[in-house]
């Protein structure tokens, strides 16, 4: 095994681990929470060694950087994640490779990755990006939709050729009322979650929570957590 083969799956098992013990202490069972790993700013080359530790899940924020990987990394048993603020100018690459698009927060947005993905003849999944910053009708400081949009908007995608709705993500908001309440932000979308599979029973995901803050989803409810440096490393600045 490489060494950096051998930090990474000794990462991921500190991640695991951690993992894991939340969801003991949360009275939830282990396969109720996916992994993906955020390989932002690293090469394809870790995500090819990721995917023969058994990741699953990768994710990226930047098309310029998501869609050469992606094309390096064809062939592996893995499902891609956009997870950055996408503009309509990108949707027709990042539909190209993405599974699911995490970031999906206005309607010009869903019209344009309808019409990518139908052109690419393949089903993207979404998730409605929640922004727990922002006051009705707003997008939040890192994107999103406020909490009464996200009805309107998930009977879109929903209604959207090409568009398959698959939940719910968000990023602890740095500001307003949940401001260093990362538990209690979460909360919140699982709270929205469950009403929105009221009207959409399959749109069950629920995306929150990062490295330092995976247990505190969990503990809520969380589906899925997005973890990049705890298992590539403190990345590098970006010049």
């Amino acid at each position: 095994m490489t060494d950096r083969k051998s930090e990474l799956a000794a990462n991921l098992e500190q991640v695991e681990e951690r993992i894991s013990t939340a969801c003991t202490a949360a009275g939830r069972k282990r396969e109720e929470v996916t992994l993906i790993v955020v390989t932002k700013t690293y090469p394809a080359s870790d995500v090819r060694l990721l995917a023969e530790l058994g990741v699953r899940h990768v994710a990226e924020n930047r098309d310029q950087d998501a869609a050469p990987k992606a094309a390096e990394s064809a062939g592996l048993p893995i499902s891609w994640h956009f997870v950055g603020q996408l503009q309509t100018n990108k949707v027709r690459s990042v539909a190209s490779y993405a599974d699911i698009v995490q970031s999906v927060d206005r309607a010009k947005l869903v019209t344009a990755l309808s019409t990518a993905a139908t052109g690419a003849g393949r089903e993207l999944g979404c998730l409605i990006q929640v922004a727990l910053d922002a006051g009705s009708g707003e997008r939040g400081e890192r994107g999103g939709v406020a909490p009464d949009g996200i009805e309107e908007l998930a009977a879109r995608v929903a209604g959207a050729p090409g568009l398959r709705l698959d939940g719910l993500m968000t990023v602890a908001p740095l500001v307003g009322p949940y401001e260093g309440r990362q538990r209690e932000a979460f909360g919140r979308l699982v709270e929205l979650s469950s009403r929105l599979r009221a009207a959409h029973p399959a749109a069950n995901m629920v995306s929150a929570g990062m490295s330092a803050d995976l247990e505190q989803a969990v503990a809520a409810g969380a589906t899925h957590v997005r973890v990049g440096t705890a298992v590539l490393g403190v990345r590098p600045r970006l010049g």
